[in-house]
């Protein structure tokens, strides 16, 4: 176990079995966040023989963390990881792409969980094992937020067959392109996932 991911999990965005392992740590810190408050609830309680002292005060500021906390872990409960077999197969295509696993953009309107992108230059394409996928609704909120962070006219298709994406991505291997970008977006897209 890895404990300094309790505190952020940011530097293992976008790796393989990410929104699996991120929820154990995120209902961990859930916990822990709320026995810290708990237990200076108690101690200021047991303490002054009153409710009414400052440790209840730090106690109840200690709550906000702690919720917050727990919206993350609702989140991360929500969605599963790219299942094994698939990631497996999808594994043997990567030859060299960026790439990027597990992958949920949240919108106002709706969220898009993305099982597998890769990344190349401009063009961005992702596997999605949700059948009910809205690809242009994912498209209108990935390009506003790409365009904010300056990268403009990026190609994006996301597939719901496995085969078609495959096939893709070998295409995408034998492209030509500017790595800087590639980095760029998915330094990007990594910041604007769960």
């Amino acid at each position: 176990m890895k404990w300094m991911r309790l505190l952020s999990g940011e530097a293992y965005k976008g790796t393989r079995n990410y929104l699996n392992t991120q929820r154990v740590y995120e209902i961990l810190r859930t916990i822990l966040f709320f026995a810290i408050s708990l237990a200076l609830f108690i101690a200021g309680w047991f303490g002054t023989g009153s409710r009414l002292n400052l440790l209840t005060i730090v106690a109840i500021l200690g709550i906000l963390p702690a919720s917050k906390a727990m919206v993350s872990a609702i989140m991360f409960c929500r969605y599963k990881s790219l299942s094994i077999d698939k990631a497996e197969e999808i594994a043997k295509h990567e030859n060299g792409l960026t790439v990027l696993y597990d992958m949920v953009f949240t919108g106002n309107e709706k969220n898009f969980p993305v099982g597998h992108l890769t990344i190349k230059g401009n063009t961005v394409c992702g596997y999605t094992e949700k059948t009910d996928f809205d690809e242009q609704k994912c498209y209108q909120h990935l390009d506003k937020l790409l365009k904010a962070d300056s990268h403009k006219s990026v190609n994006l298709k996301v597939f719901t067959d496995l085969k078609k994406y495959i096939d893709r991505m070998d295409q995408m291997a034998e492209l030509a392109c500017d790595e800087s970008s590639t980095k760029g977006i998915a330094d990007t897209l990594k910041s604007v996932s769960l």
